[in-house]
């Protein structure tokens, strides 16, 4: 997935912010918690999924548990998985709706999602 095609997916979804930060990476965010990023070097996307995705998605060519990330259950998916660009997105905006699900009742209102 290119950059500019990461970004505007991500600017599609509710509420959902981006910020440029470590090393120039494109770091999406709601309610300033970080659910998916472009990672420019080696050129993946890191984003959180289910339980049962990370133990599915793992097992397939090109996708990782993301380094840092793994632990609260995120992968990493290059270009070389077999995904076609909609399931990336699908799975962008799944991880849009599960980190949203896990912000505070107050912050979900103020967000206009509650």
């Amino acid at each position: 997935m290119t950059r500019p095609g990461f970004e505007a997916f991500i600017l599609t979804l509710p509420r959902a912010t981006l910020v440029r930060q470590w090393r120039d990476d494109s770091v999406a965010k709601i309610g300033g918690k970080i659910f998916a990023l472009l990672d420019r070097d080696p050129g993946e996307v890191w984003l959180k999924v289910s339980d049962m995705a990370y133990e599915l998605l793992t097992e397939l060519d090109g996708i990782r548990p993301a380094p840092y990330f793994a632990r609260a259950g995120w992968v990493a998916i290059s270009a070389a998985s077999p995904l076609r660009g909609d399931e990336v997105e699908a799975y962008i905006a799944e991880a849009h709706r599960l980190v949203a699900s896990k912000l505070s009742r107050k912050v979900r209102a103020e967000l206009g999602l509650a």
